[in-house]
């Protein structure tokens, strides 16, 4: 992408991390819209909260997002690409290098290791495969995680939420998407949990988009959204 300086030459402008247009999707082909989204944009380094109540199509645009489902009409781009023109492989790919997911329920890999985990994630990115257990430990370690070869499922839930993080970050991506990241969590867990993810997207300069119907997310984001606001045109 270019844009005019003040002396009229062309720049080289960095794409930002997500820009959505015109976005529909339904469940039913004769049924109402799940998500419908005129227009968002999310620059690197902002965090936005995207807010609605349940069955409101929260979940359902992270995986349009994330090229998980297509969309019935509009577009996706991340980091300056629509995630669905690619295909298969491609597109798994793309999302690898791209694109980080926090998970509501972790979604870890059961009977595998802490360090296991976010290795597994630096299979779809571009970091040589020599570096992935260095890489992925010093990370692991970086968020509290210690026993980097403990099975994932024997340790705490907050720690668990922490090689979470880890893996959604693990190949630098421009994009962190957080679906309900406190839901399974207490209040003392959910506090730490979504200070460390923002703290850790800070750290990345990656963006980061959280949904959540918790009351209590909101006065932690500077920017937050209705999801029903945007069906509407801006201006």
């Amino acid at each position: 992408m270019y844009a005019l300086c003040p002396r009229g030459r062309l720049l080289l402008t960095t794409p930002i991390p997500l820009s959505i247009r015109d976005l529909k999707f339904r469940y039913e082909p004769a049924g109402p819209w799940t998500v419908e989204i005129a227009q968002l944009d999310v620059r690197a380094g902002e965090q936005v909260l995207l807010t609605g109540g349940s069955g409101s199509g929260k979940s359902t645009l992270l995986h349009l997002v994330s090229g998980l489902v297509d969309p019935a009409e509009g577009s996706v781009l991340i980091a300056g690409h629509n995630i669905h023109d690619l295909r298969g492989a491609r597109r798994d790919l793309f999302r690898g290098r791209h694109v980080g997911v926090i998970f509501q329920t972790f979604n870890l890999l059961h009977g595998f290791s802490a360090l296991e985990n976010v290795m597994a994630a630096m299979m779809f990115g571009t970091i040589p495969r020599a570096e992935h257990a260095g890489r992925a430990r010093r990370l692991l370690e970086h968020l509290g995680i210690e026993r980097v070869d403990a099975p994932a499922d024997r340790l705490s839930v907050g720690q668990q939420q922490r090689v979470a993080v880890a893996r959604a970050l693990a190949c630098d991506p421009v994009l962190v998407l957080a679906d309900e990241p406190t839901a399974s969590l207490d209040p003392e867990n959910s506090d730490a949990a979504i200070r460390l993810i923002q703290e850790a997207c800070r750290e990345k300069s990656a963006a980061l988009v959280c949904v959540s119907h918790d009351p209590a997310m909101t006065e932690r984001f500077e920017r937050r959204v209705r999801l029903a606001d945007l069906a509407r045109p801006l201006g």
